[in-house]
């Protein structure tokens, strides 16, 4: 068991709910708009990141509440440590900045992956792989933090030296070499950090893919394609080199930002954007159910899966749940009627949502 004792206040359309008595397989049903999506987003936020909506702060506050929210959770760990409380939500005075609590004392959003590692699925991921490149390089780093909290800082550092550089590369003023070459030294330090992360991450789950059976779940093969050197100092060296070019284009067309993920239907080699909405959505509950796994390993795991069994067969919705039930983490579900979940309503446990409010069953 990971969390337990869940509280939301003023998040979204949940004004007060608590959820206790968790168990390593959890429902939540209820008709569409009740608020079972909003309980999986508030979990998704005791992670770092932005959440499973990649919503802005504000918007995630009850309209009905006093302008900041609060969601909070109880972590049994199983090592001796006991119970850690995690925390998290926004002031009143100030909605859009994130506050964080770890045991009631202030930390900051990636210290709670070390406590806690939380991966999900969601039907706006369906997209995934016809989407934009950048859908897909945010996918990686989601699952690179999973595995490493330390990534968030990496990418953070990248993207503000990266707008740095590329105002000065619009800029109407030849800008200061000396300062070009400082930006691009923290460009391709926290560059290199951030590749090497989406690149180790990529192959520890090529990996994992590769031990799972090609059936009921398509297995797709992975491959990552760097947009820069994965060395700081080639990097560096590169991105000096390319200063022209860059100017000319007014932005800088070397590194990370450059990423991209290849994936394809193992055995056949057909491009995932190419194969069938079936096979799409086969190839990302195997890459989801994977990852879950490596990110578990050493800490607890959460796996969230938001409307992922009503679009299953009966034959893969029972391979799904025999992996949910023999996999490391834990897993919250959510569904619209109780039915298709009828082979796991003896062992987990459920919960109605109707209105912003939640019911144990």
């Amino acid at each position: 068991m990971a969390l337990d004792r869940i509280t939301l206040s003023h998040f979204r359309n949940h004004a007060a709910s608590r959820l206790d008595g968790s168990a390593k397989i959890n429902l939540l049903f209820g008709e569409n708009g009740a608020g079972k999506t909003n309980v999986l987003e508030a979990l998704s936020l005791l992670a770092p990141g932005r959440g499973l909506r990649r919503a802005g702060l504000p918007d995630m506050a009850g309209n009905e509440g006093v302008g900041g929210f609060a969601v909070s959770a109880q972590l049994d760990c199983e090592d001796g440590i006991g119970a850690v409380q995690l925390g998290t939500g926004t002031s009143a005075d100030r909605p859009g900045r994130r506050l964080v609590q770890i045991n009631g004392a202030e930390a900051s959003a990636v210290a709670l992956g070390e406590w806690l590692a939380v991966g999900w699925l969601t039907p706006a991921m369906d997209r995934l792989f016809t989407d934009s490149a950048g859908a897909r390089r945010r996918y990686m780093d989601r699952l690179a933090l999973a595995l490493d909290p330390a990534h968030a800082r990496y990418a953070s550092r990248y993207e503000a030296a990266l707008r740095e550089r590329n105002r000065l590369l619009a800029s109407e003023v030849a800008p200061d070499p000396q300062w070009l070459t400082s930006l691009e030294t923290q460009l391709a330090e926290s560059g290199a950090a951030l590749a090497l992360g989406r690149a180790s991450m990529v192959e520890r789950l090529s990996e994992a893919l590769a031990a799972l059976p090609v059936a009921p779940f398509a297995r797709p093969a992975l491959s990552y394609l760097a947009g820069g050197a994965l060395n700081a100092h080639e990097l560096a060296s590169e991105l000096a080199r390319q200063r022209a070019r860059d100017r000319a284009a007014q932005r800088t067309l070397t590194g990370p930002h450059r990423d991209e993920l290849e994936v394809t239907m193992a055995g056949s080699g057909m491009p995932a954007a190419s194969c069938s909405t079936g096979e799409q959505k086969a190839m990302l509950i195997a890459m989801t159910l994977a990852h879950a796994e490596l990110a578990a390993a050493g800490r607890p795991g959460v796996l969230l899966l938001d409307e992922v069994a009503a679009h299953l067969d009966p034959l893969r919705r029972e391979a799904l749940f025999e992996r949910l039930r023999t996999g490391g983490a834990q897993v919250w579900l959510t569904g619209t009627e109780l039915p298709p979940f009828a082979a796991i309503e003896g062992e987990a446990a459920i919960w109605r949502v109707a209105g912003g409010r939640v019911t144990r069953v």
